[in-house]
């Protein structure tokens, strides 16, 4: 199939991006890496009246530290992230989860911020955010920029806390704690497919901060043992994602890798 007609818009500034938005009033869509969204229009899963093209304002591409923060602005490129030095000392979760996203090829055009917008359950960054308490920043036409938390930005499948006249402009993801420990992994059909389950996780002495992603309608985190009661835990926070069977793995073999999985993670940082 082939997109349902749209006019195109692409503005210089960010405030040019946000005046553009909000005046579409709710019938534009964001173009940043086009990766999830050139499919949804393709299958016409959205009719948009406007596409507003952002790759092209310099002001939303950046990696910087801020206030306890990597902020990576709303045009920058996975690829740039994956290649940013030190990524792997100051968040090395994120420098885990990387090579996890797509392949290097999507990984040249998809942004980091396009990932966190599009909302996908099984996607690795939400999940990274998410786990790691970080932040995103939303712009609109009135006030002050909105820095909503991960835990209250996703919503569902594919829906977050984002207003329809709001751009986000920056994702900000917390560095690296001392004396904790950051492991990611995933299973999927093939490398670069979408997670069946993806756990990520922040151990810190006898506690872990578990996140996992592809079973629940968004990525969720709970806090654990690291130590006594851990398998306990586990098992019950499986249970508590509600897994259904789908067309990619049953419930069960779901609720299995959270509990496999996350004990694998914790007990080998651990030591460390």
């Amino acid at each position: 199939m082939k997109p349902a007609a749209f006019d195109y818009a692409r503005p210089a500034t960010r405030r040019e991006a946000i005046e553009l938005l909000a005046g579409a009033q709710g019938e534009a869509r964001v173009l940043a890496g086009g990766q999830s969204l050139m499919a949804v229009l393709n299958m016409r899963l959205a009719e948009p009246a406007l596409v507003i093209d952002i790759t092209g304002i310099d002001e939303l591409h950046y990696i910087e530290e801020r206030d306890g923060a990597l902020c990576v602005g709303a045009a920058t490129r996975q690829a740039e992230l994956a290649a940013h030095p030190g990524l792997a000392e100051r968040v090395p979760l994120v420098a885990q989860a990387l090579p996890w996203v797509g392949h290097f090829q999507t990984r040249n055009r998809g942004t980091v911020c396009g990932s966190v917008a599009h909302a996908d359950p099984s996607a690795e960054l939400p999940l990274c955010l998410a786990t790691l308490g970080g932040e995103v920043v939303l712009e609109g036409r009135r006030g002050r920029p909105r820095v909503v938390p991960a835990a209250s930005f996703f919503q569902g499948v594919l829906t977050t806390d984002r207003a329809p006249g709001e751009l986000i402009t920056e994702v900000r993801f917390p560095l690296a704690q001392a004396q904790t420990q950051y492991r990611f992994t995933e299973v999927a059909m093939r490398h670069g497919d979408f997670a069946i389950v993806a756990l990520a996780a922040a151990i810190r002495g006898e506690q872990v901060d578990l996140g996992v992603g592809g079973v629940a309608d968004r990525p969720v985190v709970r806090t654990l043992p690291a130590g006594d009661g851990l398998d306990e835990a586990l098992n019950e926070f499986a249970w508590a994602l509600g897994a259904e069977d789908d067309a990619h793995a049953t419930a069960a073999y779901r609720r299995t890798l959270v509990r496999e999985l996350g004990r694998q993670l914790i007990t080998e940082a651990r030591p460390c």
